[in-house]
């Protein structure tokens, strides 16, 4: 994991509506929370900042479905956050 998400903490699956999800982890660092899907870190809550993989935010329906209850909004919402620059898009991965 990058350096700048923090030291790793504890690893869990992502638990959705229906109860937890295969290939969708909640990863606990020093510095706050990481959503990864399958292999690749998608967003990232640090220290009060919300950090979007600039290549892999918005890779499938499947993974938006998930990063959308990560960040609890709509992709939408996600995208006006980007364009404002409240959201900050970069290599995670």
């Amino acid at each position: 994991m990058k350096k700048e998400l923090g030291n790793f903490e504890s690893v869990r699956q992502f638990n959705g509506r229906n109860g937890h999800v295969k290939n969708q982890f909640i990863i606990q660092t020093d510095k706050g929370l990481v959503f990864q899907s399958y292999n690749s870190v998608i967003a990232a809550k640090i220290q009060g900042a919300i950090y979007l993989d600039q290549n892999a935010w918005d890779y499938s329906r499947t993974t938006g479905r998930y990063r959308n209850e990560f960040l609890r909004e709509t992709k939408k919402e996600t995208e006006k956050k980007i364009k404002e620059g409240f959201y900050i898009l970069t290599d995670l991965n």
